[in-house]
């Protein structure tokens, strides 16, 4: 009888063993697939994996003007209060640009600051710097976990709020790309206006309401304003009418809540 116990409790254990195993190859194989998903064509991108809130997965699709956009994503409450930021592409985030220095003679990394580049997001950080204005610079870096290289195609950033969020807010995009003028928003429309120059139409916003108990479900973002053509204040325009190639630089864009 005890030898039968014995031997009977040794499968059990055994067969406990096993589930872990599969458990924990099941998640894996699950991660691996989603990754593989999201290479298939596109860039993966993963910020704030230390976070200790809400995970989310962004698919960005790009739009036929798509030509090496300046974005940021982040999160504020319903009345608009900014809460964190999520990926901002490094350049802005450091205020460094890889071809900002021709000093020596050839390009190199240098300081530069682009007011105009995301002032909806800049505004919304309020962290202002030495100069005198709110972009990122050496001393008011944004921090290495909510940053990154720009992808050069379709992606997905898989992401985590800092801390747990337990009612709806909203997700937002500004998405900024140099030098795409129009018959609107001409080189010689704001001739005195150097910031002006550096952006030509103006940043375009993106946003989308998340509720966190709505699991799985993909929802996409829109386009609500643009920013100020030189970055001079926060304020959201909606005169979106006046945009053309500044519209299809992303054809879609949306935001998942993964499961806990």
């Amino acid at each position: 009888m005890k030898s039968l116990l014995k031997h009977t409790t040794k499968i059990i254990l055994r067969l406990a063993a096993m589930a872990i195993v599969f458990s924990i190859s099941a998640g894996s194989f699950a991660q691996k697939a989603k990754d593989k998903q999201a290479s298939a064509g596109n860039e993966t991108v993963r910020t704030n994996v230390n976070g200790m809130g809400i995970s989310l997965t962004i698919d960005f699709k790009k739009g036929p003007e798509h030509n090496h956009p300046l974005m940021a994503f982040w999160i504020e409450d319903l009345d608009g209060n900014y809460i964190q930021s999520l990926f901002v592409a490094r350049s802005i985030a450091k205020g460094v640009f890889a071809y900002g220095d021709k000093s020596s003679g050839k390009w190199q990394p240098g300081e530069i600051l682009r007011p105009a580049a995301l002032p909806y997001w800049s505004h919304k950080r309020n962290i202002l710097n030495d100069k005198g204005n709110y972009m990122p610079r050496p001393g008011y870096e944004v921090a290495d976990a909510y940053s990154g290289a720009t992808p050069t195609t379709d992606f997905r950033l898989f992401t985590r709020t800092d801390s747990i969020i337990g009612k709806k807010f909203r997700l937002l995009c500004e998405i900024n790309q140099s030098w795409d003028w129009n018959q609107h928003w001409t080189n010689t429309m704001y001739p005195d206006d150097n910031e002006y120059k550096t952006s030509s139409q103006p940043a375009v916003v993106y946003a989308a309401e998340v509720d966190p108990t709505n699991e799985g479900v993909a929802v996409k973002l829109i386009p609500i304003g643009r920013s100020h053509q030189s970055g001079a204040d926060g304020n959201l325009y909606n005169d979106l009418e006046t945009l053309t190639t500044a519209l299809k630089i992303a054809s879609e864009i949306t935001v998942t809540v993964e499961p806990k």
